[in-house]
């Protein structure tokens, strides 16, 4: 009799929990329609200034530049891992930007404005228009952009978007959204006050609807006085994109400015590539 009332106990307080968890996440958000236009926004400042204090203050709003390393984890339109890519990424806020992937070989992606090259075994080369484009769109997305430098710009408009429970933690809604009607909702954690996710939506003239880009952050650790979200995952349009995995990050540490320039690819292509490359040329005329 006992051992039944403690399996009866047990599977009743299973049923309450995964009660629970259900309940947690269909909560809808609180209407914030009953906040006059100025309150709103008062509120969404004091959020977003709080969630600028959990990042760093004025530790975090003065990074100039930033380098971090890890591994990308890609997935395939069927939503499936496709594989990993080890990487270091370099910033020099708010739009130079230079990422070494390192599978099989070295390859280099560099933006600095609307300018942007690559290098890999072939050497150095322009990168296209559409490419740059995309970048420059990117970086007008990056929240550690808006955060910093975006919010100051004319013709933000930033309101309160209510509460919800997002992963199970609850999460004060902030919609900005830009004058280019890019629209930004960041979920902020009531407790903590660090970011939970972004969810950025573009429009797209040419579907005649929006592009919606969700990135979520996770894992959060102090580098150089910056609280650091060491796993990104991001979903565009509903699907798994990619999963960043830092395994380091430091801020200010004085990148030379030489990095961010076509001449250094042509420096670190005749160290590492030029060599391998006609290696692999002769040896392809050999086999032929």
């Amino acid at each position: 009799m006992r051992l039944r009332f403690a399996q009866s106990a047990n599977g009743f307080a299973v049923a309450i929990a995964i009660a629970v968890l259900l309940c947690a996440g269909s909560v809808p958000a609180q209407n914030p329609d009953s906040l006059m236009p100025e309150a709103s926004a008062a509120k969404a400042k004091q959020i977003l200034q709080q969630l600028i204090d959990a990042f760093g203050g004025p530790t975090y709003m003065d990074i100039r530049d930033s380098q971090c390393e890890g591994r990308l984890a890609r997935f395939g339109h069927n939503g499936e891992l496709s594989g990993y890519t080890n990487f270091k990424d370099y910033w020099r806020y708010p739009d130079a930007n230079r990422t070494e992937f390192s599978k099989k070989g070295v390859v280099i992606n560099l933006y600095v404005g609307d300018q942007g090259w690559t290098l890999d075994k072939g050497g150095v080369s322009d990168l296209s228009a559409a490419s740059v484009a995309d970048f420059q769109e990117q970086a007008k997305k990056d929240i550690n952009n808006l955060l910093r430098i975006r919010l100051k710009e004319p013709g933000m408009t930033i309101r309160y978007g209510g509460t919800d429970i997002v992963d199970l933690k609850t999460i004060d809604w902030v919609d900005i959204t830009d004058p280019e009607q890019r629209n930004f909702r960041l979920a902020v954690d009531r407790s903590s006050h660090l970011l939970a996710r972004a969810v950025v939506s573009t429009p797209d003239e040419s579907m005649n609807s929006r592009n919606v880009e969700t990135n979520i952050f996770t894992n959060f650790q102090l580098m150089d006085g910056v609280r650091t979200a060491m796993q990104i995952t991001t979903d565009r349009n509903g699907r798994r994109s990619s999963q960043v995995f830092f395994s380091i990050c430091k801020y200010n540490s004085g990148l030379p400015a030489d990095l961010f320039t076509k001449a250094s690819l042509g420096k670190r292509f005749s160290e590492v590539g030029s060599k391998k490359y006609k290696d692999e040329k002769k040896k392809e005329k050999e086999e032929n």
